[in-house]
C-alpha cells in the first residue's frame, strides 16, 4: 500500500474520530507522524543487520586467530623436528668419522676400545629412542595433547638432542686429547739421543 495513501487514511480516520466524540478539543491529542516512525523502524532494522554482520565478522576473526595459532604451533613443531634431525645427523656423522679414527688409533689400548664404543653407542641409542618417542607424539593423539603442548615437548627433545651433540663432541675431544698426549709421550720416549 502506498505510504501517502496510508497516511491520508489515518488522517481521515482521525478527523472522523474527533467529530464522533462531539466536542472536538485538539489539546491533549498527540500528533503522530508516520513517516518518522517508518524511518525510525527502517534505521533500527538496518542497525540490527549491521550488528548481526559485525558479530559474524568477530566470530570469523576468532576462528582465523585459532587457525593462525594452530599453524604457528605446527611450524614450531616442524622446526623442532628439523633441528632434532640435524642434531641426530651430527651425532651419526661424528660417530661414523671420529669414532673410527679414535678406535683405529694405535694409541688406544685394546681394553679401552669396548668402553669407548659402548659410551658412543649409549648416546646413539638414546638418540634413536628419542626419535621413536617423537614419532609416537606426532603420529597419534598422544596423551590427548594440544598442538602447543606437543610443540613444548618437541622443544624439550630438541634441547636434549643438542645436549647429546655437546656430550659426544666433548667425548670425542677428550679421546682425541688422550690420543695426542699418548702420541707425544711415545715420541718423547722413543726419540734418539745424540750426545
Amino acid at each position: 500500500m502506498n505510504p501517502k495513501l496510508k497516511s491520508f487514511i489515518y488522517g481521515l480516520l482521525l478527523v472522523i474520530a474527533l467529530l464522533i466524540y462531539g466536542k472536538s478539543n485538539a489539546q491533549g491529542m498527540p500528533v503522530y507522524d508516520n513517516t518518522n516512525f517508518i524511518s525510525l523502524a527502517k534505521q533500527l532494522i538496518e542497525s540490527a543487520k549491521q550488528t548481526s554482520q559485525l558479530l559474524q565478522t568477530v566470530e570469523f576473526l576468532k576462528q582465523q586467530k585459532e587457525n593462525i595459532e594452530k599453524v604457528n604451533n605446527v611450524i614450531r613443531q616442524l622446526k623442532a623436528v628439523r633441528e632434532i634431525q640435524r642434531n641426530n645427523q651430527r651425532l651419526f656423522d661424528i660417530v661414523q668419522n671420529d669414532l673410527r679414527d679414535i678406535l683405529n688409533s694405535p694409541y688406544v689400548k685394546p681394553e679401552e676400545v669396548s668402553r669407548i664404543s659402548e659410551s658412543f653407542n649409549n648416546i646413539i641409542e638414546n638418540s634413536l629412542d628419542n626419535f621413536e618417542y617423537i614419532e609416537r607424539i606426532l603420529s597419534s593423539d598422544f596423551l590427548k595433547m594440544t598442538d602447543a603442548e606437543r610443540a613444548e615437548v618437541l622443544k624439550e627433545m630438541e634441547l636434549q638432542s643438542k645436549e647429546m651433540v655437546a656430550e659426544i663432541n666433548k667425548k670425542t675431544e677428550r679421546y682425541n686429547d688422550i690420543i695426542s698426549f699418548r702420541k707425544m709421550q711415545d715420541r718423547i720416549n722413543n726419540r734418539e739421543t745424540n750426545y
